[in-house]
């Protein structure tokens, strides 16, 4: 109970501190929100009319202040390109955003178990890990121009851009579950063939930082005494390591795992632009390129909050996984 009371503490602080850095970041960007709302043919007193109903001048603290209020009311603001509440706008996007990671989260985490598994039973067999490596390591902006140019536009093989070759209007958002419930496996298949390069290019980096802090943890715990006695048993090799030694060595692998979802959403910004998929990352882009601050500051918290709702989730999964340790201590 200390650790828990202890780390929304913390996350209540983080967030407040973040809010206000980016918050701080309109006092240094040169282009005025009245002028881009307004238009650039309007004239002097309509943007000052527009800057006075926004509260652009009034000081720093009480900007800061008027936003924390209508942060606790659940008011983002409005966003000065759609001209929409930026609570809409992320209930929009967001869908798009989780659906891409979650999936690219399950193919990194699936491959990174499958090289650590294959190491650990045959340590001779290095190609698949070297493959991987060589392929992640490469920035995710290279690979992920690599892959539309071959994949897509000389081969033909896969769709490049979007997340449906029709426009579909689902109850969740999510097009694998959409088009699975309502619109049959043909636009599922479809929706399946957008998704994969995108999260491909996404799980990439996940996977080689995950399999290396698990081929190492499974280094160690395959010399333990207990892994000699179920081999001496007759198991399998692939069965004693599934069994007996995975969760003993996942707990560096969900440190890295958990360091790994986090930074995903740095590269999500990155993927969504090549791939044109309409998520949060691209709608990120396009509120940086307009200096649409309120859309910034709401995609921003939303992140921050993810960040920290994922760290504490991997401290508990720590525990869980390996009951030695001891998350009040922590």
């Amino acid at each position: 109970m200390t650790f828990l009371v202890r780390k929304i503490v913390g996350g209540i602080t983080t967030l407040l501190l973040m809010t206000f850095v980016v918050f701080c970041l309109q006092s240094v960007v040169p282009t005025d929100p009245a002028r881009l709302i307004a238009g650039p043919a309007a004239p002097a007193s309509t943007v000052k009319a527009i800057r006075s109903e926004m509260g652009l001048d009034d000081d720093l603290v009480t900007r800061y202040g008027r936003f924390l209020h209508r942060l606790s009311q659940g008011d983002l603001g409005q966003s000065v390109r759609t001209r929409q509440p930026v609570v809409n706008d992320i209930a929009r996007y967001l869908p798009a955003t989780f659906e891409l990671a979650a999936v690219a989260m399950t193919l990194g985490i699936l491959f990174a178990t499958i090289i650590a598994v294959v190491q650990a039973a045959y340590p001779h067999t290095r190609i698949l890990r070297i493959f991987f490596v060589g392929i992640g390591s490469a920035p995710v902006y290279l690979t992920a121009l690599v892959v539309v140019y071959v994949v897509w536009f000389k081969l033909g093989w896969l769709p490049g851009s979007g997340r449906l070759s029709v426009r579909l209007n689902g109850q969740t958002g999510i097009l694998l579950i959409d088009t699975a419930l309502l619109a049959g496996p043909r636009l599922f298949v479809d929706a399946i063939s957008h998704l994969i390069l995108p999260a491909l290019v996404l799980a990439l980096p996940i996977t080689v930082a995950i399999s290396q802090a698990l081929s190492s943890s499974l280094y160690d715990v395959m010399r333990q005494g207990y892994i000699r006695t179920a081999r001496g048993k007759g198991l399998s090799i692939i069965v004693v390591i599934v069994r007996h030694g995975l969760r003993n060595a996942a707990n560096s692998a969900l440190t890295m795992g958990g360091l790994q979802a986090r930074l995903m959403f740095g590269n999500m910004l990155i993927v969504e632009r090549v791939f044109g998929w309409p998520g949060l990352g691209m709608y990120m882009v396009q509120s940086l390129a307009y200096s649409d601050l309120p859309a910034i500051l709401g995609v921003a918290l939303l992140l921050g909050t993810v960040y920290i709702i994922v760290g504490t989730a991997v401290r508990i999964a720590q525990q869980i996984a390996d009951p030695r340790i001891s998350v009040q201590s922590r």
